[in-house]
């Protein structure tokens, strides 16, 4: 039987782990053997526009599409698996960006078995290493969002505070500022007012419409 105490102190670690994946700018996602995803934060799932539960329970071979040099990698990591070794493997990927637009990115997800020894297959640490980040941004208009992006920034133009924003599409608030952030970067601007103006300056949100929303392509 599993002690309260121990039992309270797993969960408390787990919410703080969970906290802190929230809050990291890099790419992080936790999946099971068989590539299920099942932890992943913001800075995950942006990668295709979506949102940290709209990623859970996929796998990442369905996101991610390893390179034509990634198989011995892949078997190493099959490998390492099968014989409970503990170590990191850089696999080459690519994957279409947020949008499911545009020219597709690429990168390295960098794998690592982790958990303490026992007879089954342990969990994975996956970060993604981002070798075109800018592509999308520099190689297309500005005024490209993704899905998740484009309702931040109706909700923010509305007055919807980062919790409010955060409730109706399923983010933390953590994961609101990330997004907030990353355009903010993205379009050079010092601040939420700015952001909003500088998204009916680009077009992505229609003017003259209350509640803000999304110019839709004609």
């Amino acid at each position: 039987m599993v002690d309260s105490a121990e039992h309270e102190a797993y969960f408390t670690w787990r919410n703080y782990f969970m906290m802190l994946m929230d809050r990291l700018p890099v790419p992080i996602a936790i999946c099971r053997a068989n590539g299920e995803v099942t932890a992943v934060n913001p800075a995950m799932a942006a990668e295709w526009g979506l949102t940290p539960g709209q990623v859970r329970g996929r796998n990442l071979l369905d996101l991610f599409r390893p390179s034509e040099t990634a198989a011995p990698q892949l078997d190493r990591l099959t490998e390492a698996l099968r014989l409970g070794r503990r170590s990191r493997y850089a696999i080459d990927v690519r994957w279409t960006a947020a949008g499911g637009e545009g020219a597709g990115c690429e990168g390295e997800l960098v794998v690592e078995p982790v958990g303490d020894a026992s007879p089954t297959y342990p969990a994975l640490l996956t970060v993604l290493r981002v070798r075109s980040a800018e592509t999308s941004t520099s190689a297309g208009p500005a005024m490209e969002v993704s899905a998740v992006e484009a309702r931040i920034l109706e909700l923010a133009a509305a007055g919807a505070t980062t919790a409010a924003i955060g409730k109706a599409i399923g983010l933390t608030v953590d994961g609101v500022n990330y997004h907030l952030t990353r355009l903010s970067r993205r379009w050079r601007v010092p601040n939420r007012t700015a952001l909003v103006a500088k998204a009916y300056v680009l077009g992505v949100l229609a003017p003259g419409q209350w509640p803000p929303a999304q110019r839709r392509s004609e």
